[in-house]
Parts: C-alpha cells; sequence; structure tokens
C-alpha cells in the first residue's frame, strides 16, 4: 500500500488542518515557492524511456537547450519513466548518448549531478508520496476505489450512450469513515485529482498566445495509480516545480494537459512556469513523425554517418525559432551562432515538414569542412577504416585500409561534390575501392604494363585525359580496345562490371591505381 493505514486515519481526522507537510531538497532553497518570475531561466528535457530519441525530442531538447544558453540559465534533463511497464531498458542511455553526440550537453542530470534531483522519477516516489499528501488534506484529490471492470462497464455504456467516456466521480463522494474502512481492508485504489472545470484559467502560451482549452467533458484525472508510481501529470508538475523550472518547452500534443498542470500548480498554491508549446515535425509526405519510422530515429541518421551538426542545422529548419537572412547560401551554423538567432517568437504555430534535401546539402557541407581540416580529417579516416570492416567483414585480409589511399578517396568525393555521406563510400559498386584484387598470372602483358606505368605518371589523372590516354595508348600499342579495358579493369578492381576504368582510375588516384596494375604474386598484403 502506498501509505500507512494509521497514517491515513489521522489525515482523515484532519483534513481541515493546515498541512504540515513539505519538501525541499536538502540542498535547495528553503523556499520552495518562491515565484519563478524572480530566479534564472530553468528549463528541461524530459523524455520518457518508452523508445529511443527521436528527431522531434531532438528538437524539444534543442530548443530548450538554446533558450537556456541565451538566457545565461540551466539545461536539465529528467528522465520520467513513471510508465515501468513500457520502459525499454537501453532507452535512458540512449538518450544522452545522442545528446552528447549532438553537442547538447546538460547541467544538471542523473549523470552530470545537481542539486535538485533525483532526477528520475522511479527514484523520486517518497516525494511525490509527501506531495499527495497536502492535496488529499486540503480537499483537491481524493481515494478513488473503482476496479477496472467497472470503469470499463462506465465506457462501454457511455459509447452506446454515444457520449465521451468520462468517470463519474462516484468516489468523490466516500466519508472519510468511508475511505478508512477501505483502506483497512487494503481495496485497491488510485488517487484522482478534482478537476474543476469552472475554474480552467486561461493561459498565454509562448508560441501560440493567450489560450482557452475547455475540459468540462474531462474526467477527474488519475494522480497516483494502483502500482504507487505516479503519473505523467502529477509527477510533472511537482518535479518542475521542485526543481524551479522557470519555463516549459514541449510538444503542442501537451498542450491539452496544460490547463489540468495549471490547476494543480493552484491546489497547491505554486506558482507555475512559462509554457511554450512547439509544433509538430512532419514528414516530407505530411504525415506524423513517428518513433516506429525508422528514419525518425536519431540512430538512423547516426549509423548512416549523418555529422552532428548536419541534423541539428535540420532540424532548425523544422518550426521555425531561428532569424536566418533569408536568400543567403546555405551553410552549417555552429551551436554559438545558432544560439544568437535563435528567438522563441520566431518558432511556427503551424506544423512543418522535413525536406531530406536540404540534409544530404548540409552533411556535405559538413563532410568538406572535416576532410579540409587536418585534424578533423584523421578521425574522418578513422571512421572511413571502420566503416570498410563493417562492411566487408569476408575481406578483411585483402582490404586497402591504407590511410593516404582513404584521403584521396575523401579528396576525390570533395572535387566531386558527389559524396552526401561517409556510408556511401561502402555502399553500391564503389568496393573497388577497398579490396584489393586477387593477384593475375605473372605473364600478364608485361611489356604494356611498364609502358602505361609510364603514360599514367607522365600527366593529369582526371577522368576526360585518362580516357583520351588510353584509347591513345591501345592504338600505339596494337591492343584491342575492349580487351584492354577488360583487363585493366580485373587489375584495379577484380570484378567485371561497375564504374568505368577511367573513373575507377580517378577515384583510386595515380599511386592506388599503378600500386594495383604492378602488383605481383610476392606482392605482401598491405598492413591494417
Amino acid at each position: 500500500m502506498l501509505f500507512r493505514i494509521n497514517s491515513i486515519k489521522l489525515l482523515l481526522l484532519k483534513r481541515n488542518t493546515k498541512s504540515v507537510f513539505r519538501y525541499c531538497s536538502t540542498q535547495q532553497s528553503d523556499d520552495c515557492t518562491q515565484n519563478v518570475a524572480n530566479k534564472s531561466v530553468r528549463v528541461r528535457f524530459a523524455p520518457s524511456p518508452t523508445g529511443y530519441l527521436h528527431l522531434g525530442g531532438l528538437r524539444t531538447a534543442l530548443i530548450n537547450y538554446l533558450y537556456a544558453k541565451a538566457h545565461k540559465g540551466t539545461f536539465i534533463v529528467r528522465i520520467e519513466d513513471t510508465d515501468q511497464s513500457r520502459t525499454v531498458p537501453d532507452a535512458q542511455q540512449n538518450f544522452f548518448r545522442n545528446l552528447e553526440w549532438a553537442g547538447i550537453k546538460p547541467d544538471e542530470s542523473v549523470i552530470h549531478g545537481g542539486n535538485f534531483g533525483p532526477y528520475v522519477q522511479s527514484q523520486r516516489l517518497e516525494i511525490y508520496r509527501q506531495q499527495v499528501r497536502k492535496l488529499l488534506e486540503n480537499g483537491s484529490a481524493y481515494y478513488c476505489f473503482c476496479t477496472e471492470k467497472r470503469l470499463e462497464m462506465l465506457r462501454k455504456e457511455a459509447q452506446e450512450a454515444k457520449k465521451i467516456p468520462k468517470y463519474d466521480n462516484r468516489c468523490r463522494h466516500l466519508t472519510p469513515l468511508q475511505v478508512a474502512e477501505k483502506l483497512a481492508n487494503n481495496d485497491t485504489f488510485t488517487i484522482r485529482f478534482k478537476l474543476e472545470s469552472e475554474n480552467v484559467p486561461k493561459f498565454n502560451d509562448l508560441v501560440f498566445g493567450e489560450m482557452s482549452i475547455d475540459v468540462t467533458e474531462e474526467s477527474d484525472p488519475i494522480l497516483i495509480k494502483s502500482d504507487g508510481y505516479p503519473t505523467y501529470h502529477f509527477a510533472n508538475v511537482v518535479d518542475d516545480h521542485l526543481m524551479q523550472v522557470t519555463h516549459v518547452f514541449r510538444g503542442s500534443e501537451w498542450m491539452v494537459s496544460t490547463p489540468k498542470h495549471l490547476l494543480l500548480y493552484s491546489a497547491f498554491d505554486w506558482h507555475p512556469p512559462e509554457y511554450g508549446h512547439l509544433p509538430l515535425i512532419l514528414n516530407q509526405d505530411g504525415t506524423k513523425l513517428s518513433k516506429r519510422h525508422d528514419h525518425a530515429s536519431v540512430d538512423y541518421y547516426r549509423e548512416r554517418k549523418i555529422f552532428p551538426l548536419a541534423l541539428i542545422n535540420y532540424i532548425t529548419l523544422s518550426g521555425g525559432g531561428f532569424a536566418r537572412e533569408v536568400g543567403t547560401k546555405i551553410r552549417n551554423l555552429t551551436i554559438e551562432e545558432l544560439t544568437e538567432i535563435f528567438n522563441i517568437e520566431h518558432i511556427n504555430k503551424a506544423s512543418s515538414r522535413l525536406n531530406t534535401g536540404y540534409l544530404e546539402d548540409y552533411n556535405r557541407l559538413e563532410l568538406i569542412r572535416h576532410i579540409k581540416d587536418p585534424t578533423l580529417c584523421n578521425d574522418v579516416v578513422k571512421q572511413v577504416q571502420e566503416l570498410i570492416k563493417r562492411a566487408y567483414p569476408k575481406d578483411i585480409e585483402s582490404l586497402d585500409l591504407d590511410e593516404q589511399h582513404i584521403r584521396n578517396v575523401l579528396n576525390w568525393s570533395v572535387n566531386t561534390e558527389r559524396l552526401l555521406s561517409l556510408q556511401q563510400l561502402v555502399e553500391g559498386d564503389l568496393s573497388f575501392l577497398w579490396i584489393l584484387p586477387k593477384i593475375q598470372s605473372d605473364n600478364i602483358q608485361s611489356e604494356w604494363v611498364g609502358n602505361l606505368v609510364t603514360a599514367l605518371e607522365k600527366g593529369d589523372f582526371d577522368k576526360t585525359r585518362l580516357l583520351e590516354l588510353l584509347r591513345e595508348f591501345s592504338k600505339e600499342n596494337n591492343l584491342k580496345y575492349p580487351k584492354f579495358m577488360a583487363s585493366l579493369r580485373t587489375m584495379l578492381s577484380g570484378v567485371h562490371y561497375g564504374a568505368g576504368v577511367a573513373d575507377m582510375m580517378q577515384i583510386l588516384g595515380k599511386t592506388s591505381t599503378i600500386k594495383r596494375i604492378t602488383r605481383k604474386k610476392d606482392h605482401k598484403k598491405p598492413t591494417k
């Protein structure tokens, strides 16, 4: 049971007594009810670990983070795991791993610490017990002993009458003695909040303006479930207050819950934070972005080697909030630059669609920046080496993982602007870049190979020149052009299809091309 029976009896006998329960973290201010308007900005990102971080969650985290940084405030990450039945075991780790990857660093969290913890709701159950007693004592909440069978009956009756299903508030009217008897019998219960719809206030949303939401058809919401865990509504309000959150930025789907939260603040006699609700992100076809879609997951983009800053800039195009200059050339803005141009007043009210073309542009720009930077390029080379090993595990002994070779390929990709992400380097018909072909017989036209090497060493290594050179070379050496090109393809890639020979040579570069066509059977395998 949530409470000891003796304590409940005492509480029922003293319903009109002023509450003596008060919770503050031992290290936080003694005045928990201080007006948030007088505090420095404190915002939070509060994901539920029922799935991995998705683009909508990443954008919400980013908006909160940028708002905190723009106002020299504090960014908190709180894990809301009160729905234990749907919790994914490693979801919490996924949140922090992806936030760090994206450059969004919490000031306070279960990992980073802070003076307002615990930062995981399942570790705050005693806090919720203490706080719900206040509402029971002042008459704002009540015990509900209705069984799931009875609640289901009410739902069916409402559906048959073509009405909105609603709890009939039966347990609101139980006497203190009836409640005490049921508790003494260990009857299962929940704790509900008395939703006085006529008292629902209007509120000024920082994105949508003045809002008035009708909750007259709402049931009295449950605050504490039968398993002793709080519902989202109750834990959300308690935690935001005790963690001194000043501004709440969350998805627009939570706007309908705001009146309930404001009524809870009023029942506690607490000052609420300011609310701003963010429009939904839609797929390119206008459908709602869902956790069930692979492309909605941040991991999806990480696995495809999308750079974090590219993804961050991509999601800032959805929903507004950033005063970008119209008509300027597309470029990746740093977190610091995004902080400077972010303005909550520029958030759109309407949902907006993602455009994957912009993500390709942003990622290409970021890829070019990394390749041109000597330090960053070292990291890129290592990433490519790991990509190659994972993509071709059966060919591990014949992979060309030479760093200079990889740099040549990367530089080619910059010059041609064909590469959108590193993942493309191990997709399609580009395996010839990394898998050294089997060494051919030693009697491979040794005469013309030496002459060809001499010709290749002299000039530029662009596709147009190479095509002319190969045609002229085949004529001068009395070689049948198709057979000659087939031999070269075999030496370069070991396959009989794919990119053209001149393309292969250009991509491989002069050094790797010559190395491949002059390999002998006693050639040592490259050091991995």
